[in-house]
């Protein structure tokens, strides 16, 4: 998946011109914290809600050539980790996309990276997750998903998270199978360490969607 499918319909670009009261309104509306002032298609920089409180002229253009703004971009052609990475560095809640001319195309919302981030992660099907604690050195990916496939399930997802001033890894699998208890014996059977695990049957797993579903409705997506 690449930046451009990421576009976001909602967000709107200022003009050099709006006055700040207007651009601070449609955030608002928008639920961001900051959005692109573009100028026939060239990207001008990224306005943030504090630049224009700090700036405290509200009737004014937002738009000032004595008055310096960030301007964070990516490239059309570029990864979704690409763009969770600016996002996530900069702690962007919009992120403007230009194509190889350097033209500006849209942005990318928080909101919709977190919903392309669930389909890629497979949170809308059904199946189980299970999460392991293994070595850096013992982390063999054909072997964990030799052990699933035998059980006659499939990985729908799979990551890791790495710990500071440790070697072991967390690997947290989405598989598409509600019943678990088969994999998890033949985890315990290779001695793999099953930190946390939960199925569809369980409470968890309603409080996981419902969470979900509360953070796609504040996102307003």
């Amino acid at each position: 998946m690449i930046a451009k499918d990421l576009i976001s319909d909602n967000v709107i670009a200022l003009r050099p011109s709006d006055k700040g009261s207007d651009a601070l309104g449609l955030m608002d509306e928008l639920r961001v914290s900051q959005l692109p002032v573009v100028s026939q298609l060239e990207l001008l920089g990224l306005i943030c809600d504090s630049d224009i409180y700090n700036r405290g002229q509200f009737d004014e253009a937002i738009w000032d050539s004595r008055f310096s703004i960030s301007r964070p971009y990516i490239y059309e052609h570029q990864h979704v980790y690409d763009a969770m990475l600016v996002m996530s560095g900069q702690k962007l809640s919009v992120l403007p996309v230009l194509n190889e001319k350097n033209q500006y195309l849209g942005a990318i919302s928080l909101g919709s990276l977190v919903q392309k981030l669930s389909a890629i992660a497979s949170l809308n099907i059904p199946g189980g997750i299970i999460v392991l604690e293994v070595n850096q050195k013992d982390y063999v990916l054909t072997e964990i998903a030799g052990i699933v496939e035998s059980n006659d399930a499939k990985i729908l997802s799979l990551y890791i998270t790495s710990h500071p001033d440790s070697t072991k890894l967390d690997i947290t699998i989405k598989v598409n199978s509600v019943d678990i208890g088969s994999i998890l014996q033949t985890f315990y059977r290779y001695n793999y360490l099953v930190k946390a695990s939960w199925s569809k049957e369980d409470s968890f797993g309603d409080s996981l969607q419902d969470r979900f579903d509360s953070l796609m409705n504040y996102l307003n997506i």
